[in-house]
């Protein structure tokens, strides 16, 4: 996932987890155990391809995303401390919480690439068949036509109609199971450590910006 090593490097990588997970897949085959792995690995309309090909998959956009979506929403809680003590009072937010939270951050920051099919103008933009754009959730998720206040942070708002999952056919698959594991998360971290408060200034804390999910390398805390 790191954009800054090269197209070498990055194949290199690939090649390598790819043969971890293959490895993996053919121990859960020869001694299953309860888990998702084994299922898929047991499944014999499977190939062995499209089993590593699933569990890539799972790894990086069941889990990459949402454990950074977890490590910048806390992050985002913390700096805006009212939010952080409206759902320690109102827990009943917390579903409306992460869809801001997923709203105002997001870990996509490289833009989604797309090419055009055919000739077509775009606010007075003329694009070629061919060419190339890149579309921005951000901006999309901070589109003054469809949020009142989009550089506001407020959990109580109306995030309704963010981008993050994006649109369509097209929408994440996994979306509800991140929406979950989000909820669980910050309502565990709220109600156990209500005192939690970032260790250093926010402008100090190290973020990955070298990746295709963006978000913090470390959080340092205390309470």
């Amino acid at each position: 996932m790191t954009m800054t090593v090269s197209a070498e490097e990055k194949a290199a990588a690939s090649e390598r987890i790819m043969a971890f997970i293959a490895a993996l897949a053919a121990s859960k085959r020869a001694e299953p155990q309860d888990d998702l792995l084994s299922d898929l690995a047991a499944d014999e309309d499977l190939s062995e391809a499209e089993v590593i090909g699933i569990a890539m998959l799972l790894l990086v956009a069941g889990h990459e995303t949402t454990a950074k979506m977890i490590g910048l929403g806390t992050m985002a809680l913390l700096e805006n401390r009212d939010q952080w003590d409206l759902l320690r009072e109102r827990p009943e937010l917390m579903a409306n919480g992460v869809e801001e939270l997923l709203r105002y951050i997001g870990v996509i920051h490289t833009g989604i690439i797309r090419q055009a099919a055919e000739d077509f103008e775009f606010e007075g933009e003329q694009i070629k068949a061919g060419e190339y754009m890149t579309v921005s959730v951000q901006t999309a998720n901070r589109d003054p036509e469809q949020f009142a206040e989009p550089d506001v942070f407020d959990v109580a708002g109306n995030a309704k109609g963010h981008m993050t999952f994006g649109h369509g056919v097209h929408q994440c698959l996994g979306q509800q199971l991140a929406r979950v594991e989000m909820r669980i998360a910050f309502q565990r971290l709220i109600a156990r450590l209500p005192g939690l408060r970032l260790a250093v200034p926010a402008a100090q804390v190290p973020m990955r910006t070298d990746q295709n999910f963006y978000g913090v390398s470390e959080l340092p805390v205390t309470w």
